[in-house]
């Protein structure tokens, strides 16, 4: 992720991102909510499911938080009975939020390197309020994973080093969100089912079991966002597709990465109804979506051998223009 290393200063001082700025306040707003509702289109097609990471199945939180910030910007300068200096910043600001949530004791790094908020668990989305208002600081807090390490062992990628160390490069989250390229072909079995982040390791954490109050409204997933059908995302057209991300975070992946991550998954938990689905796919002009299309075929013919036949007609058919479809095509006939 190059672009963490662009305005390294800025991240260093957030002073200068608001002239005459004193104080970083740090918030948390919690996105713990089940599974919204199904939609009837999902019902109709049946088949695999997909999983969309639990803070992306509502409203984007950026525009949430950004919102609620200004709303507390403008009650400080009431309650101080004076115009203030402020500007509120959600993730895209050159601002280390962690380390500001946690230098706040807002909460505490976990080993799974999120923070994780006494009461609310991990399953929190960061802001800040960058103000000319003078404040106290509060105390940070000590970690409190003691012994457990529940979520370093359950990362199907083994993308953990060691507590609090990860290499992003083999989480999944990063695969199919800020990967824009192929996935590494050894780690897509590891993907699974998941097509827009993952939640494994707050899954697994015993700070997220207790059952509390529910996230902010606002935060709430969305009909068929939760488990989506993974035909019918495959199938989404350009204007279905932007409909579809509208107004949530899942607006940071592009239509050929959608694509490129539902193939991996029809690859991983689809069968033999899945093949029209996937050779329809085969026509994307994305070289990225056809990769990925053929990998998901021979994927399935390795899981479920019946289909072998079918599948190899199917790769024996296809002439490709693109050489790394070419390539994924050459590897998936080997099988």
């Amino acid at each position: 992720m190059d672009y963490l290393a662009r305005d390294s200063a800025l991240r260093g001082d957030p002073a200068g991102l608001l002239e005459g700025a004193h104080t970083v306040v740090a918030v948390a707003l919690s996105y713990r909510h089940s599974d919204g509702p199904d939609v009837p289109a999902d019902q109709l097609l049946g088949g695999p499911r997909g999983r969309i990471a639990r803070y992306a199945r509502g409203t984007d939180y950026h525009m949430v938080l950004k919102t609620k910030l200004g709303r507390l910007a403008s009650e400080v300068s009431a309650a101080l009975g004076r115009p203030i200096l402020a500007r509120a910043c959600v993730d895209t600001a050159p601002v280390l939020e962690r380390e500001a949530a946690l230098a706040s004791g807002l909460g505490f790094i976990a080993k799974n390197t999120m923070l994780i908020a006494p009461g609310l668990g991990s399953y929190v989305v960061l802001g800040e309020l960058l103000t000319d208002v003078e404040c106290a600081p509060d105390a940070p807090l000590a970690p409190r994973c003691g012994q457990c390490h529940a979520c370093l062992d359950a990362c199907p990628t083994g993308a953990f080093i060691d507590a609090y160390t990860l290499d992003a490069r083999r989480c999944i989250s990063y695969l199919t969100i800020e990967l824009t390229g192929p996935i590494p072909r050894e780690l897509r079995p590891l993907v699974g089912d998941r097509v827009f982040g993952c939640d494994i390791c707050q899954e697994v954490c015993p700070f997220n079991a207790a059952t509390g109050e529910p996230g902010a409204p606002e935060l709430a997933p969305r009909p068929g966002v939760s488990r989506p059908s993974l035909r019918r995302l495959m199938g989404l057209g350009a204007a279905q597709f932007r409909k579809w991300q509208h107004q949530t975070a899942m607006r940071r992946v592009h239509r050929a990465q959608l694509l490129r991550n539902v193939a991996v998954a029809l690859g991983n938990v689809g069968d033999a109804d899945d093949l029209p689905t996937l050779v329809k796919a085969l026509t994307e002009p994305q070289p990225l979506v056809r990769e990925h299309v053929i990998w998901a075929l021979g994927a399935i013919s390795r899981r479920h051998p019946h289909t072998r036949s079918a599948i190899d007609a199917i790769l024996s058919a296809h002439d490709d223009p693109d050489h790394a479809v070419r390539a994924e095509l050459l590897l998936a006939s080997r099988l």
